[in-house]
């Protein structure tokens, strides 16, 4: 594993640990010519179906592109990091399991909506403004009063 900080390839892990319930391995590695500690995770590949996009464009699932999502919705709230992984994780389950090959960007956002609505209202109406792409406040107004009927 490259060393994060003087990019030298030679490094050896000090300390291993089951994470997220099994699911991923902590290392803590040190770097062998500078010394620095640094973390990494090892998953499983896990293999998860196509995203097609709402221009027809088709691309693989990008965890890191999901939580950044999720992220800024969460923003300034009380809503830890892990809540938002533990979503991701059950988002991931949920398309493994699924067995589709291609999976709409519809389908997960709606999906994430609905998690993000148990949740977090604030960061529930956050999503739905990006995601539904509101075209002015008639619009807004009407998912805030859906909200307030719930």
């Amino acid at each position: 594993m490259k060393c994060p900080f003087c990019a030298s390839p030679e490094s050896k892990v000090v300390d291993s640990r089951p994470d997220k319930g099994g699911a991923a391995i902590r290392r803590r590695r040190e770097c062998e010519k500078c010394g620095r500690r640094f973390t990494t995770h090892e998953r499983i590949e896990e293999i998860l179906p196509q995203i097609c996009k709402k221009d027809g464009r088709r691309e693989a699932f990008d965890r890191m592109k999901v939580i950044s999502g999720i992220r800024k919705a969460c923003e300034k709230r009380p809503i830890a990091l892990e809540e938002i992984e533990r979503m991701v994780d059950r988002l991931e389950t949920n398309l493994q399991e699924s067995s589709e090959k291609e999976v709409s960007t519809t389908t997960i956002g709606e999906w994430i909506m609905k998690e993000l609505h148990g949740l977090d209202q604030v960061a529930y109406v956050r999503f739905a403004s990006v995601y539904r792409s509101f075209r002015d406040i008639g619009e807004f107004m009407q998912e805030l009063q859906e909200l307030l009927k719930k």
